[in-house]
């Protein structure tokens, strides 16, 4: 194995969920994967919207922070 390789970790990306109304609200995906998989946080972000850590209301999108 190369020393320049970084260990295998589970990653933890922050997403932003935009509001129709306008407002913004971040939450992190612990273990996420590639960007390919960024499609999967809409879910995710639902999801704890119904658990009330996100505001109620309607999300327009979600996208990647960093």
């Amino acid at each position: 194995m190369s020393p320049f390789r970084r260990s295998v970790r589970p990653n933890s990306v922050m997403f932003a969920a935009n509001y129709e109304d306008g407002r913004t609200a971040y939450f992190v995906v612990e273990g996420h994967g590639r960007p390919n998989d960024d499609y999967l946080a809409a879910p995710i972000a639902k999801e704890r919207q119904e658990r009330g850590e996100l505001p109620e209301g309607n999300i327009r999108s979600v996208k990647r922070v960093r």
